[in-house]
């Protein structure tokens, strides 16, 4: 079973520092950024069409390795 979770959670508790509300406040900072980069010529549509998919893609297999691990944990009983 992926354990990716876990050892984001595990990261963080052994040296992750933990700031409080990040997001609030930040859309300029944020629209400089993405604006900074389109100039350098980066397809932000493209980067997050490719983000976008390939995160559905790793959340279908965790959730069937999730079902595939629950049904093996069932079937034992």
């Amino acid at each position: 079973m992926n354990t990716a979770p876990e050892k984001t959670i595990d990261a963080v508790r052994d040296h992750g520092v933990i700031r409080g509300n990040t997001i609030e406040g930040t859309y300029g900072q944020a629209s400089s950024v993405f604006s900074a980069l389109e100039a350098l010529g980066i397809d932000l549509t493209d980067v997050f069409d490719v983000l976008e998919k390939e995160g559905v893609e790793k959340f279908i297999q965790a959730w069937n390795e999730l079902l595939e691990s629950t049904a093996e944990e069932l079937a034992k009983k």
